[in-house]
């Protein structure tokens, strides 16, 4: 899938301010992408504000060491960020992933736009520069600072390189290719330095952390002779074990280590209510067709949702569409 770089190329050079945001609960893919594409902006001269509609996640909180990336509602209100020439959405597509910036894409009057490589998409009013083939937003980055003739520093590759790494499973999911390598290694020359942002990433887990991993693994249930696992956590057990919702994240590549397993289903649940459900598979089974059951999306071979209910309301309507999938 070609993206038009030229014509995004036409937008930011006759734009100045630009107010980039991307999803709620940010991995590293959306805090990279976000991250480098205002470094790259700032480039340019242009003016740029990083804002979410959740926090950064502490463990990942070394991927904006400057501190740049604000919350809405708490760093910086609705009111401060409708007025701009152009507001850019990184790696999402879909409203309810917005969360509380959703508010503030509908109420501006400002260009829109959206750089992003997941399949589903709502009517967000906004011009598309998508790639759907791509395995991560970061990379779409890298080829709009090509596209601006901007050359790539440290300060852009070390988030550009949490986000490609992430997105691809350090390299080992399907949607790798001998383009990703490529362009990991223009990242490294630029700076980014891999054995480090790994080390930040998964060997300083708090012991929190930890307990919960262990607890989630100790409650997987597995059907269809051994093809599809699941697992639950309750949005009670952060307090319990003393972790954070965000020690969740990759939880669930964690069960496809079972031998024979080809799809796996996790049910986050979050301590305001409701559930995140992240979905993985190694077979027939679309996941981003199943979480669009649930108003979600992504890949075929891994996609989200969030669902409201109690998990014994919820858990039969979600494994039923799972198993119709699977065959």
């Amino acid at each position: 899938m070609t993206v038009n770089w030229p014509g995004f190329a036409e937008i930011v050079h006759g734009s100045q301010e630009f107010i980039l945001t991307s999803h709620i609960r940010p991995d590293c893919d959306a805090l990279g992408s976000a991250l480098g594409m205002a470094l790259i902006l700032e480039k340019l001269g242009k003016q740029t504000q990083v804002v979410m509609g959740q926090s950064t996640p502490p463990n990942l909180a070394f991927i904006d060491p400057d501190h740049r990336v604000k919350t809405i509602g708490k760093e910086v209100q609705l009111g401060e960020l409708v007025d701009a020439d152009v507001h850019m959405v990184l790696d999402t597509s879909a409203w309810a992933q917005l969360g509380d910036m959703g508010d503030v894409i509908r109420a501006t009057t400002a260009r829109k736009i959206i750089v992003d490589h997941h399949i589903g998409e709502d009517d967000l009013g906004a011009e598309h520069f998508k790639n759907t083939s791509a395995e991560a937003t970061a990379r779409l980055v890298v080829e709009a600072a090509d596209a601006l003739d901007v050359e790539l520093t440290a300060a852009m590759a070390t988030p550009l390189y949490a986000g490609l790494a992430t997105d691809t499973g350090w390299f080992r999911f399907p949607s790798t290719s001998p383009n990703t390598y490529l362009i990991a290694s223009r990242l490294v020359a630029a700076g980014a330095v891999p054995n480090d942002i790994y080390s930040k990433l998964y060997e300083r887990d708090s012991a929190g952390r930890v307990r919960l991993r262990g607890l989630i693994l100790s409650r997987i249930q597995m059907e269809l002779d051994g093809r599809l696992v699941h697992t639950y956590v309750n949005g009670t057990d952060y307090e319990a074990t003393g972790s954070l919702p965000t020690d969740t994240e990759d939880v669930i590549n964690l069960t496809l280590g079972v031998a024979g397993t080809e799809a796996a289903v996790i049910f986050v649940g979050q301590p305001e209510g409701g559930f995140k459900l992240s979905f993985r598979s190694r077979c027939q089974m679309d996941c981003s067709q199943v979480a669009e059951k649930f108003s979600g999306g992504g890949h075929k071979a891994a996609a989200g949702a969030f669902i409201n209910g109690s998990l014994d309301e919820i858990r039969e309507p979600v494994l039923a569409a799972v198993r119709q999938a699977m065959g």
